[in-house]
């Protein structure tokens, strides 16, 4: 008897593993499957050391054409927005061909370009009805309204593919992103199948970046970490014409005052420290070289700016990611890059607004409004701003890309 019960309890046990609730959640998490995942906030200091407002999608497209977007949606008075979360890419690494879902949402923000087509992109998708008072026409992304997202409903990982991926007529930055060993990966879709190296998403946002700081007169930086988790690293940058100099912090206190940086450094020290700082956040040497490559143009342009790890807690209340079946790692990895309007780059614009050098003006690029902003509102002369108002009415006029 006492036999036959264990028996029948040691079936009753077998019966219950292999039941279809149990292999799932025995199945929920892919023991072979790897995540990686990097990406940029990009925001500007205003004068209270605090993200201001800008228009983070004036200028034309620096993606490739068939990179797809919200095309035909209009949004009143343009897409303000504190904060542009630039070419996050995410990927995948097995040995396995297997299938994954993905749902990333977008905490006050909105997805505004992605790669491979999307199963869903909300809000740019049919609106659901009960959402039906946030019309798209409507948006605005200081009013309350329920977070951006995007899902990939079903992603198929191909390790050994030799499939062509997608390709631009032109240079584009985007490409440096497949300089990594990920698994290729592939979504079927109505007009055929899309492959790529990674998912690739953006977008714009108005949630509170994690730093602060105060510029002095001597250009001199002020830091001041807002959130509950320590920034793992930092580097303050500075470029001149051809001149360039960089200061980096590991594991800064707060607040961290940083002194401006000597224009005496070189591209290839700076490299080998951006590169240094990503790997030991978690990223293969492959990921951290494509993401210096992909953004050597913009974050080493004319100007001063702020680079730091973001806290990877900060990344997941903002940009909250669920991949099913869970990868059993998942590395994310963001540097957040705050745009500071220091002394020098105020008196370089305001001399090149005033002898209206559009050489000059145009290093700035889509900065270029708020910094231009920023001086008007120091000119206490009338007639001086105004001049300084039409220097800048004219440089747009002339290079309408910019506007």
């Amino acid at each position: 008897m006492r036999t036959r019960v264990l028996y029948c309890l040691a079936l009753a046990i077998v019966l219950a593993a292999l039941s279809p609730r149990a292999f799932r959640a025995q199945s929920a998490t892919d023991p072979y499957l790897t995540a990686h995942e990097w990406g940029t906030f990009t925001s500007i200091a205003g004068s209270d050391g605090h993200a201001i407002e800008w228009l983070p999608l004036t200028g034309s497209t620096d993606l490739p054409a068939f990179v797809e977007h919200f095309a035909g949606v209009s949004f009143k008075g343009g897409l303000l927005g504190t904060v542009r979360m630039e070419t996050p890419v995410l990927y995948f690494y097995t040995n396995r061909e297997t299938t994954v879902s993905v749902h990333v949402a977008f905490a006050k923000g909105l997805i505004t370009e992605w790669y491979p087509q999307a199963s869903r992109v909300y809000p740019i998708s049919a609106v659901e009805p009960k959402y039906a008072n946030f019309p798209v026409s409507d948006w605005a992304l200081t009013q309350k309204h329920p977070d951006g997202s995007i899902d990939w409903k079903s992603v198929e990982l191909v390790p050994h593919s030799f499939a062509e991926f997608p390709q631009d007529t032109r240079a584009n930055h985007y490409y440096a992103a497949r300089q990594t060993s990920a698994t290729p990966l592939q979504v079927k879709t109505a007009r055929g199948v899309q492959s790529e190296k990674f998912l690739f998403y953006r977008g714009v946002s108005t949630f509170a970046v994690p730093l602060a700081t105060r510029i002095s007169h001597d250009g001199s930086v002020r830091v001041e970490n807002l959130s509950n988790d320590a920034i793992p690293a930092m580097l303050l940058f500075e470029r001149r014409g051809e001149r360039l100099g960089f200061r980096v912090v590991q594991q800064p206190a707060t607040p961290s005052e940083l002194n401006p940086p000597e224009l005496n450094g070189n591209i290839y020290a700076l490299k080998q420290t951006m590169v240094d700082m990503l790997v030991a956040q978690g990223l293969y040497q492959d990921e951290a070289q494509a993401m210096f490559e992909t953004w050597r143009d913009s974050w080493f342009e004319e100007g001063s700016r702020l680079l730091y790890i973001v806290p990877r807690s900060f990344v997941d209340s903002i940009l909250p990611l669920t991949i099913h079946p869970a990868p059993s790692q998942t590395v994310r990895v963001f540097v957040g890059r705050l745009e500071l309007i220091t002394p020098a780059t105020k008196a370089a614009v305001e001399q090149a607004l005033e002898t209206r050098d559009a050489q000059t003006l145009a290093r700035y690029g889509r900065f270029l409004e708020p910094i231009a902003e920023a001086v008007i509102e120091t000119s206490e002369n009338p007639s001086r701003t105004q001049q300084l108002q039409e220097s800048l009415s004219t440089f747009y006029a002339a290079r309408p890309s910019l506007n």
